[in-house]
């Protein structure tokens, strides 16, 4: 009877939560809605925590020392004049130059002919007398033409050439010679060089061996990887199931964490592999709320912060399992639903307080 109240309480406030109901309930049966869940995936996002940056450094300059010769007195020169010598030589000049006379010889001539050629030799046509056997009567027609040559007629005249041309006969004059003194430069004056060194003297200075200057250094990025749950199928249809009606009302996890812990260990997560995975396997897509309590034991807050750390502990090692995240609803009840009288200022032993250290699971329809 008690099952039947349970089942008809759920369903009644179930209604309020959806129009739609089961299709012929059955009496004293429980039922729960089953909603598509959304499919997610999980993704693993890097993002750039801190950015990478330069970081200069400055270093100093360096000198070193070093010794030098330097130039304090230039070189010179020193110039002595050597003055020139002189010396004394004789001489010799015309004083009066030499001359010739000369005398006069006439031209002489002999006496010559020449033969001139007056009248050149010529030839002409002459008409002779007839000829005595001539028998015209006209002593004309018995004539004959000779062409009769004369010769050249010529001159000789006396003439004179000349024998011997006109000239002059020399006679040399004697020339008288002076002499005189001159001063001669034997060797000139000279400048003599004389060259004084250099002075030197060395110095020790600081030079710079290499100029300050600047080292970059690059300080690489921080980053951090996350994994998220990204929708890959979006749900939604409900549906209504038969469950059994002990499984709407809170079952024990029996987890012992430890004191001030949220940190599942290994016998924990053995417990939730053992009894919470199996339910949720064999009712697909329905909601499930993880209820963690503690005792009154320390601050209320600090209790509700705690309760909800280890029921949220609880889901994340669901969702590692691959249970959907939206069908985990993690609560944490702290102090507020103790099962005995152990509230703040009662006296209760260990054990009773152990009573209200406690996680449990439901199949819930909203």
């Amino acid at each position: 009877m008690k099952k039947i109240l349970l089942s008809i309480a759920f369903l009644t406030a179930s209604f309020a939560m959806a129009q739609d109901l089961p299709e012929n309930p059955e009496p004293g049966k429980c039922y729960v809605r089953c909603t598509t869940p959304d499919v997610y995936v999980n993704e693993t996002v890097t993002i750039t925590t801190a950015p990478s940056y330069k970081i200069l450094k400055t270093m100093p300059a360096t000198f070193k020392t070093i010794t030098e010769r330097v130039l304090v007195k230039e070189e010179e020169k020193v110039l002595t004049v050597v003055p020139a010598k002189w010396g004394t030589e004789t001489v010799t000049y015309v004083s009066k130059g030499g001359g010739n006379s000369l005398k006069v010889i006439p031209a002489s001539f002999s006496p010559s002919s020449e033969t001139l050629e007056i009248k050149p030799a010529y030839a002409q046509w002459e008409l002779g007398v007839a000829a005595p056997d001539c028998e015209s009567g006209n002593p004309d027609d018995c004539r004959y033409w000779c062409y009769k040559g004369y010769p050249a007629e010529f001159e000789t005249v006396s003439t004179q050439v000349l024998a011997s041309a006109a000239s002059t006969a020399s006679t040399p004059l004697g020339s008288t010679n002076g002499s005189y003194t001159k001063r001669v430069l034997i060797s000139p004056a000279t400048v003599v060089e004389k060259i004084i060194p250099a002075e030197y003297k060395d110095i020790t200075r600081t030079v710079l061996d290499k100029d300050a200057y600047t080292v970059e250094e690059t300080v690489p990025a921080k980053t951090r990887t996350i994994t998220r749950e990204v929708l890959s199928q979006k749900g939604g249809l409900t549906t209504w199931k038969e469950v059994e009606c002990a499984l709407v009302e809170y079952q024990a996890l029996p987890i012992n964490w430890d004191s001030g812990s949220a940190t599942l260990t290994s016998q924990a997560k053995s417990i939730i592999d053992n009894r919470l995975l199996p339910v949720l396997a064999q009712n697909p897509g329905v909601k499930v709320e993880l209820a963690s309590h503690t005792d009154s034991q320390g601050g209320a807050a600090s209790n509700q912060e705690l309760s909800e750390r280890r029921a949220k502990a609880v889901a994340d090692y669901l969702i590692t399992k691959g249970i959907n995240s939206s069908l985990l609803v993690a609560n944490g009840y702290g102090e507020t639903k103790l099962l005995n009288r152990c509230k703040d200022g009662v006296s209760c032993t260990a054990r009773e307080h152990a009573v209200n250290r406690r996680t449990q699971f439901r199949l819930i329809n909203n």
